[in-house]
């Protein structure tokens, strides 16, 4: 069983953790994964910058580009990651978009992905039927999960096209915005949390865009399994360095 469909056992909430590979510096990237895990972070979303990420918002679109900047590159990303199982046991996740992994070649990155230790990827931008027509042979191949993406617009039809397509969970988008455009959820994102909880798909759903602290933690995992928070923890940190990690997960749970 691979390590993201083990932690989706515990009987717990779960809480992800996204940060930009190669930020605040270049060398910062496994320091920040084991000082993740240490503080109890149950899954992590590692970001391969690429320079037109559609879907970030300021805080995330600007950590990419000091990224690239400091020089991160697939290949340096995974020569840094290349003993992270030595040290780190809670799934790991690719997240990104599919123009660098179709540049490198999927297979060979997705080869390069089991051999590191890399449980899944998300790559928003890749769709469905190209996914299930192209690539589903090589992911399964390798023991690597695709996480696909839902948000208030999409069709429950849809949904239930993913839920089928799914074996690990649905990144629920908590708005149909870029990342860390909203703080807070209102009445929309709430009816949008209970029409999902309604439809009882057979996989569990992780709530992102807009978690910052303890209360948006609690209130998005009321009907759903876990929460990613990316942004906020961009901004922290930008402000703070990587030397103080633990207060920033502290309090949140």
């Amino acid at each position: 069983m691979n390590r993201i469909q083990q932690k989706l056992r515990e009987d717990k909430k779960l809480l992800s953790i996204y940060f930009t590979a190669g930020y605040p510096a270049l060398d910062d990237t496994v320091e920040i994964i084991e000082d993740l895990e240490k503080n109890g972070v149950d899954m992590i979303e590692i970001g391969l910058p690429f320079s037109d990420p559609l879907a970030d918002g300021p805080t995330i679109q600007e950590s990419s580009t000091a990224a690239l900047n400091n020089g991160i590159t697939t290949d340096v990303l995974f020569d840094q990651l290349k003993d992270i199982r030595k040290t780190v046991s809670i799934p790991l996740i690719i997240m990104g978009y599919f123009n660098p992994v179709l540049q490198y070649g999927v297979e060979k990155f997705c080869k390069k992905c089991q051999e590191i230790g890399i449980d899944g990827l998300i790559l928003p931008d890749l769709p469905l039927d190209v996914y299930d027509s192209d690539y589903k042979a090589i992911f399964e191949k390798y023991g690597l999960l695709n996480t696909f993406l839902i948000t208030p617009q999409t069709s429950d039809d849809r949904i239930r096209q993913i839920d089928k397509a799914s074996k690990g969970f649905i990144y629920m988008v908590s708005s149909a915005s870029v990342t860390g455009s909203k703080s807070g959820f209102g009445k929309e994102q709430e009816a949008y949390f209970e029409r999902i909880a309604a439809l009882k798909l057979a996989n569990p759903q992780i709530v992102g865009f807009g978690i910052k602290d303890a209360e948006t933690f609690e209130k998005a995992t009321r009907k759903a399994k876990g929460a990613i928070i990316g942004s906020a923890f961009i901004k922290f940190l930008t402000e703070n360095g990587t030397g103080n990690i633990h207060s920033f997960i502290h309090k949140i749970r």
